[in-house]
C-alpha cells in the first residue's frame, strides 16, 4: 500500500520512477530534499521531514557569533550537496564569511566503506579550524574508518543534518567527534521507545531478519534452531541493555522520530480509508476487499494527527522552515558515555531579530582547544590599521597596513581609514578625532609675557638714554657725536623695541600689516642713522684734506639727509609690497598635528625679501665704512663702537634667516621678536653705553679741554 523509506534522494528518484507506474505512495523520512517537491515528476512522493531551508542562516549566524570567517565545507557529491553549497555560500557572502575549501565526498552505499579518502589530506592541511559537514551518515562518515586519519585533532566539526550517532562506533566518536556542534529540531522523545529497545528480542519477532542479523553482530550468537558452525545459541535473557560498545541513545537517533511519525500517519490513513469504504456487495468481497495503493493518496493528504509525543503530524508540502533549532554539543568520553548537551538555540523567525542564543560557558571544545578556537584567514586589523585585500584571494584574506598620519578607524577590520578634518587630529587610539587647539604667541603665555616684559624694559632704558642725551645736550660728548643723528637713532631704537609688541597676541589683519611695515621702516631709519654717523666720522677726520665746499657741506649737516633718503627708498618698497600682495592672516593646520597655528603670512615673498635685502645692504654698507675707519687717530674714536654695533646687528640677522625658515608657529614669532630685541639692544649698548659711561662716571672727560685731543669736529 505504501513505501516508507529513509534512503538517499538519488535512490528515491530511481525507485520512484518504478513505483510511480502504480501510483504507490512513497513517504520519505530522510533529509528534506527540495528537488523532490516537484509534483509533475514525483506526484506520489511525500516528505515527512521538516524543511531545512533556514539551516544555512542558522549555521552562518553561529559562525559570525564566534568570529569564524574562514570555514571549510564538506558535502556529498550529489544534488542535495550542491543545493546546500548554494544556500550556505549565499548566506556566507551576505555575512562576510569566506569558504576555505569545498570537498565533495563520493557517495557510498555502505556505512563502513572507506570509499575515496583523497579529500582528507586537503581537509587536514587547511588553515581553517572549522569545518561544516552536510549529508547522510552513510556517505560522510567514511573518514572515520581510514586508519591513517582516525585521529583528526584541531578541527571543530559543525554537523548540519540529521545524523544517527548511534550507528557510529564509540572509538571513532571519541577520537573525532568529541566537541562537535550540531543543529537539532527534535524536541520530544517517543514514549516507551527506550523500554522497547531494552526488551526487544529476535524471539519476539522471528520474521524480522534484520533484527536477527543485528543480534548476531552484537552478541555473536544465533536464535535456537539457526545455530551454524562455532556460533552458539543466544541466551534467553540477552538484551540491548548489556551492549556497551554499540549502546543506543535514542536522543541521538534523529531520523527515528520522523520514521515513527510516518508509520503512524500511514496507519491512520489506512484506517480512515477502511472506515470510509463502501459496503461489500457479497460475502467474498467482504472477506477479501480489494484495496489499491493509489486510493490511499487522498487520505494521506488529509490526515492530521497528534502522536503520543504530543506532536502534530501531517504531510503539508507548504511548510516553510523548522520553527526552532536546538544547538547541541556532542560529548563522547571513554567507556561509551555519550552526552549531547544543549548549549543554545536558533529561532529563524525571531521577531526581535535575535534568533541565535549561545551559552559559551557550557561548550566543551574538541581535543586540542582549551578556549574558544579561531578560524580566520588573516588576523583582525586593529583600530590603527586598515585592510588591503590580497589579489586573487577571498575577502577574508588581507594585509593590515597602518592608517595615514591623520587617518582613524573606529572599528576593527576597516576597509579604509577616515581622515580627520583639518580642524581635528586623531587621538592616541586612532579611533576618533579630537578638536585642535588654536595656538599663537599670546601675552598670557610665559614666553609671550617674558618677551613683552623684555621689550618694555629695553624701551624704558632707551627712553632714559634719550632723556640723558637731551639733558646733557650741550655737553662736549653729546655735541661731538652729532646730536640730531643720536636723537633719531634713539627714537628709532625706542620704536623698534615697541614694535616687537605687535608680534605678540592673536594676529589680525591690522597687526599683520603694521608689524611687518613698521619693522622694515623703523629698522631702516636706525641703520641709515648709523650709516650717517659713520660717514660723519670719516669726513671729520678727513676735513683737513677736503675742499672748502665739502667742509661747508659737512658743517651744515647735509650728511643727515642720508636718513630720509634711505628711509624713503624703503617706504617705496613697502608701498609696492602692500599694493601687490600685502601680509594677511593665515591658518596653518598641518605643521603641528594637534594645533591650529594662526600666523601672519608675509604675502609676497619676493617683496619681503626685497625689504630684508635692502635693510641688509644698508647694514653691510654701514659696517664696511665703520670697519675702514676703525684705526683713525684719537683716543675716543666712535668708529670702533659703530663697527662693533653693526657686527652684532649683522650677526643677529644672518643667524635669523635659517632659524626663521626652520620653525613654525610660536617659535617662529619668538625668533623674529628675539632678533628685533637683540639687534636693537646691540646698537643701543655698543653706541650709547660708552657715552653714558663718560657722562656719569668720567665727568672730567666730558669737557672741551678733556676732549680736546679726542674731538672729531667742533660743529653741532
Amino acid at each position: 500500500m505504501a513505501v516508507i523509506a529513509g534512503i538517499p534522494s538519488e535512490f528515491l528518484e530511481q525507485a520512484g520512477a518504478l513505483l510511480e507506474l502504480y501510483r504507490t505512495p512513497q513517504i520519505s523520512y530522510g533529509t528534506f530534499d527540495p528537488l523532490l517537491k516537484s509534483k509533475d515528476q514525483f506526484s506520489s512522493l511525500y516528505q515527512i521531514s521538516l524543511n531545512h531551508n533556514c539551516l544555512a542562516s542558522g549555521l552562518v549566524s553561529l559562525l559570525v557569533h564566534f568570529g569564524w570567517t574562514w570555514v571549510g565545507i564538506l558535502v556529498p557529491d550529489d544534488t542535495q550537496g550542491e543545493q546546500f553549497i548554494w544556500d550556505l555560500r549565499k548566506e556566507m557572502t551576505i555575512k562576510g564569511v569566506c569558504v576555505a575549501f569545498i570537498e565533495k565526498v563520493p557517495v557510498t552505499k555502505r556505512i563502513y566503506s572507506p570509499g575515496d579518502a583523497t579529500y582528507l589530506p586537503r581537509v587536514l592541511d587547511s588553515s581553517a579550524n572549522v569545518v561544516t559537514i552536510y549529508g547522510e551518515i552513510n556517505t560522510l562518515l567514511t573518514m572515520t574508518f581510514i586508519d591513517d586519519y582516525n585521529l583528526m585533532p584541531h578541527k571543530i566539526w559543525i554537523i548540519t543534518s540529521q545524523w544517527n550517532f548511534s550507528l557510529i562506533p564509540t572509538l571513532y566518536l571519541f577520537n573525532i567527534f568529541h566537541g562537535t556542534l550540531f543543529f537539532s529540531h527534535q524536541n520530544s522523545e517517543i514514549p516507551g521507545f527506550k523500554d522497547f529497545l531494552r526488551t526487544v528480542n529476535p524471539s519476539k519477532y522471528p520474521e524480522d531478519f534484520f533484527l536477527t542479523k543485528y543480534w548476531l553482530s552484537a552478541f555473536n550468537c544465533s536464535l535456537a534452531g539457526t545455530v551454524c558452525g562455532e556460533i552458539h545459541e543466544c541466551p534467553s535473557n540477552a538484551s540491548l541493555e548489556s551492549v556497551t560498545e554499540h549502546k543506543i541513545d535514542t536522543t541521538l537517533m534523529k531520523s527515528t522520530n520522523d520514521l515513527y511519525n510516518a508509520v503512524h500517519l500511514v496507519a491512520h490513513a489506512l484506517h480512515d480509508m477502511m472506515l470510509m469504504g463502501e459496503e461489500p456487495r457479497d460475502k467474498m468481497e467482504a472477506e477479501h476487499p480489494v484495496i489499491l495503493p493509489w486510493q490511499l493518496h487522498p487520505f494521506l493528504k488529509s490526515t492530521h494527527l497528534e502522536n503520543s509525543a504530543g506532536e502534530h503530524v501531517s504531510l503539508n508540502e507548504n511548510r516553510n522552515c523548522v520553527s526552532r533549532y536546538e544547538i547541541m554539543n556532542f560529548l563522547n568520553f571513554p567507556g561509551g558515555l555519550r552526552l549531547p548537551m544543549k548549549v543554545g538555540e536558533f529561532i529563524p523567525q525571531d521577531p526581535r531579530g535575535q534568533g541565535l542564543m549561545i551559552q559559551e560557558e557550557l561548550i566543551e571544545w574538541a581535543f586540542g582547544f582549551t578556549e574558544t578556537p579561531h578560524s580566520v584567514c588573516s588576523k583582525s586589523c586593529g583600530l590603527e590599521f586598515m585592510k588591503i585585500h590580497q589579489e586573487g584571494q577571498p575577502s577574508c584574506c588581507f594585509h593590515c597596513i597602518l592608517c595615514p598620519k591623520r587617518g582613524i578607524t573606529n572599528e576593527t577590520d576597516s576597509d579604509q581609514c577616515t581622515e580627520c578634518p583639518q580642524s581635528q587630529y586623531p587621538n592616541m587610539e586612532r579611533n576618533h578625532c579630537l578638536p585642535k587647539t588654536v595656538t599663537f604667541l599670546a601675552y598670557q603665555d610665559p614666553l609671550g609675557m617674558a618677551l613683552a616684559c623684555t621689550a618694555l624694559c629695553f624701551s624704558v632704558i632707551t627712553a632714559m638714554v634719550l632723556w640723558v642725551f637731551l639733558k646733557y645736550r650741550d655737553s662736549a660728548i653729546v655735541k661731538a657725536n652729532n646730536r640730531s643723528l643720536s636723537y633719531v637713532l634713539l627714537l628709532s631704537l625706542l620704536l623698534c623695541f615697541l614694535c616687537s609688541l605687535l608680534f605678540i597676541g592673536r594676529p589680525n589683519t591690522v597687526t599683520c600689516v603694521l608689524s611687518n611695515i613698521s619693522f622694515a621702516v623703523i629698522f631702516t631709519v636706525a641703520v641709515s642713522a648709523v650709516l650717517a654717523k659713520t660717514i660723519t666720522v670719516i669726513l671729520a677726520f678727513m676735513i683737513l684734506r677736503l675742499g672748502r665746499i665739502m667742509r661747508q657741506l659737512l658743517v651744515s649737516g647735509v650728511v643727515n639727509l642720508v636718513v630720509p633718503i634711505c628711509s624713503l627708498i624703503q617706504l617705496i618698497i613697502c608701498g609696492i609690497w602692500l599694493g601687490t600682495s600685502p601680509p594677511f592672516i593665515d591658518i596653518d593646520s598641518s605643521s603641528e598635528p594637534r594645533s591650529i597655528i594662526i600666523e601672519c603670512n608675509k604675502g609676497s615673498v619676493s617683496a619681503f625679501y626685497c625689504v630684508l635685502g635692502y635693510l641688509g645692504f644698508l647694514a653691510l654698507g654701514a659696517f664696511s665704512l665703520a670697519y675702514l675707519a676703525r684705526n683713525l687717530p684719537g683716543t675716543f674714536n666712535e668708529a670702533k663702537f659703530l663697527t662693533f654695533s653693526m657686527l652684532v646687528f649683522c650677526s643677529v640677522w644672518v643667524t635669523f634667516l635659517p632659524v626663521y625658515h626652520s620653525t613654525r608657529g610660536k617659535v617662529m614669532v619668538t625668533v623674529e621678536i628675539f632678533s628685533i630685541l637683540a639687534s636693537s639692544m646691540g646698537l643701543l649698548g655698543c653706541i650709547f653705553a660708552p657715552k653714558c659711561y663718560v657722562i656719569f662716571l668720567k665727568p672730567d672727560g666730558n669737557t672741551s679741554k678733556g676732549l680736546k685731543s679726542k674731538t672729531y669736529f667742533r660743529g653741532k
